[in-house]
């Protein structure tokens, strides 16, 4: 299956991506790492008004393989999270950067993004890992 990488979002090492969307990003896992975890089977969020610390865990995705910890790629607030993913965790593996959204997030620091890479960055990182 061949992988798509967004170039409005941003990605970090741990896979996670940002998609700015005016005062706020939209945050979501890759469609790599989503391929990578294979059957999604419980995703665990905080909760609104949570807030994030850049490199630090925010919550976790379980597949039938493994247990991830999901790593903030940016701080902020958590002003929304998809509900829809927590009721129904393969919608992550349908549509990752669209209906699997995880959180919308008001960014405390927004030059962070400027630390993440850009989609052809990532994709060349990835390339050869699955």
């Amino acid at each position: 299956m061949a992988l798509s990488f967004p170039s409005d979002c941003r990605y970090a090492d741990s896979h996670e991506y940002v998609r700015p969307e005016g005062e706020h990003v939209r945050l979501g896992l890759s469609a790599f790492a989503v391929d990578q975890l294979g059957d999604i089977v419980f995703v665990e969020l905080p909760e609104v008004g949570a807030v994030l610390s850049c490199g630090q865990s925010f919550g976790s995705v379980e597949s039938v393989k493994a247990v991830e910890d999901l790593l903030a790629p940016i701080s902020g607030v958590v002003e929304a999270r998809n509900e829809a993913v927590l009721a129904n965790p393969e919608e992550l593996q349908h549509d990752p950067y669209g209906e699997g959204w995880l959180l919308l997030v008001r960014p405390g620091a927004p030059e962070q993004l400027d630390a993440l890479m850009q989609a052809d960055s990532y994709a060349a990182k990835v390339q050869g890992q699955g």
